[in-house]
């Protein structure tokens, strides 16, 4: 952190927790007491109202930097949750930023609204599918995300669940990153792959190397990462019949594939819509014998395999 965003930091620190000792203050930006005695009486200088209190510490006069802005209650909640699932979900560059963050919101928010905010988040709490991102997730997203502002191209090792007959389910693939989104607590990479020669679909978790190169890309000029839809060829309908003590469960985890749940009489009827079966096979093993598979014949033959399959090994 240079001079400059420390002195701002210092006053944002000062403004959100009151009297600060420069122990504190040096514990908190990493740097010797003897640099917060010297940024402490550049802002002096400058002219910030910095009242020292002997062997208390540094506090601002009361009412200085009033916030340009006035939040809600309601509004800092908002802010400061999705502060919360960047936490979360975003790699270390953006973690630490969402810490920044949120100590500047809180610092512009007067009192009596920091506390209501804070009343309110204790009853509040995000905890994605997925929990916090693990360090390797985390270092990719910050390489994509690198990628994609630079419009460099990749070269990445991407491990296909169900790959073709032919085709090598650990294959190197150079693409073009477009844009990265979160859907159903994971994150999936919209690139131009130059296998395919087309758009395609990446899930972060499968990429098993990354390598930017120095060739850069250039977007299609028609592609707006944030209208984009992807078309759907998902032309297989799959329908299941759940237990009726298992339709809660189902209906609470909502599975990506799903497109209609009705509740019947002898239990919850469930629409999917896939490419192929294997895609919703270990999901339908899951149920065990509490899910029947009405149609496809092909899924359901595909299930009986694998069912006297286990019945071998056990």
């Amino acid at each position: 952190m240079n001079k400059t965003d420390r002195l701002l930091a210092i006053i944002l620190e000062l403004q959100r927790k009151g009297m600060q000792r420069a122990e504190d203050l040096a514990g908190t930006f990493e740097t010797s007491i003897r640099t917060i005695y010297r940024d402490v009486q550049a802002l002096s200088e400058a002219g910030v109202p910095v009242i020292g209190a002997p062997g208390m510490g540094y506090s601002l006069m009361e009412g200085y930097f009033l916030p340009p802005v006035s939040f809600t209650a309601d509004e800092a909640v908002t802010l400061l949750i999705g502060i919360d699932f960047v936490e979360q979900q975003f790699d270390a560059d953006y973690r630490a930023k969402a810490m920044a963050g949120r100590s500047k919101i809180e610092a512009v928010l007067p009192e009596n609204v920091r506390l209501e905010s804070l009343r309110i988040r204790e009853g509040m709490k995000i905890i994605s599918k997925s929990r916090r991102i693990n360090k390797t997730n985390a270092e990719l997203l910050g390489s994509l995300r690198e990628a994609i502002q630079g419009k460099r191209k990749v070269r990445m090792i991407y491990a296909k669940v169900k790959p073709d007959a032919s085709e090598d389910p650990r294959m190197s693939r150079e693409i073009d990153p477009y844009g990265l989104v979160f859907i159903n607590g994971g994150w999936i990479l919209v690139a131009f792959c130059h296998v395919r020669q087309g758009l395609r679909h990446f899930r972060v978790s499968r990429i098993q190397s990354l390598e930017l190169l120095k060739e850069t890309f250039i977007l299609a000029e028609d592609f707006q990462l944030h209208s984009y839809k992807p078309i759907d060829d998902r032309n297989l309908l799959v329908r299941l019949l759940i237990r009726p003590e298992l339709a809660s469960r189902v209906k609470d985890n909502p599975y990506y594939y799903m497109e209609h749940m009705e509740d019947q009489e002898d239990g919850l009827l469930v629409t999917l819509r896939v490419r192929e079966p294997e895609e919703v096979l270990d999901w339908v093993l899951g149920w065990g014998g509490g899910a029947v598979v009405l149609e496809p014949e092909i899924l359901r033959q595909k299930v009986r395999l694998e069912a006297e399959n286990m019945l071998k090994r056990y």
